[in-house]
């Protein structure tokens, strides 16, 4: 273990620590609650965070190793994210959160596992463009941010239907 992996592992850890809190005191309307645009209910979201940490960490982990990311495109993120959110549409609170905690758990070790060479190490990216990143470009970029752009997303989502509600009345 390294600082720049503990440091990153530490950033992903406070992110899932972030959205767990807030999704924690959520009401079940707050939870049922569609994202804008997104289309998704709240929940669903919250577990998708949760759920996407072990592939996040398969494309890291191909990365360290110097292999390149084929085949995934934003294509096939989005059939991705729409199937996941289909078979998931009536997960619970207590089933988001567990899963939460317990694969963030396991990406922040798996990043805490990496080298400093592993980090720098750089492969072709198919989705972007096949770019030549790095792994560390990559966790940050995907395992470290996600729950931290859901967590604005969905707070941004929440504020806006507030805001409407209190406009209605």
């Amino acid at each position: 273990m390294g600082k720049r992996s503990d440091a990153l592992a530490e950033r992903l850890e406070q992110g899932a620590a972030a959205l767990a809190a807030f999704a924690r005191d959520l009401t079940d309307t707050d939870w049922q609650a569609r994202i804008p645009k997104d289309g998704r209910k709240v929940g669903v979201v919250v577990h998708h965070v949760a759920d996407i940490y072990p592939l996040e960490i398969q494309l890291t982990e191909a990365l360290a190793a110097g292999k390149p990311i084929e085949g995934v495109t934003w294509e096939v993120v989005a059939t991705v994210n729409a199937e996941h959110a289909a078979k998931n549409d009536g997960t619970t609170k207590e089933a988001a959160l567990e899963l939460l905690r317990i694969n963030s758990a396991a990406a922040a070790a798996a990043i805490r596992s990496l080298s400093d060479e592993q980090l720098d190490r750089a492969a072709t990216v198919s989705l972007y463009a096949d770019a030549p990143l790095t792994c560390q470009f990559f966790i940050e970029d995907h395992a470290l941010r996600h729950s931290y752009h859901h967590l604005a997303k969905i707070k941004g989502a929440l504020q806006q239907s507030r805001t409407a509600k209190l406009r209605a009345s």
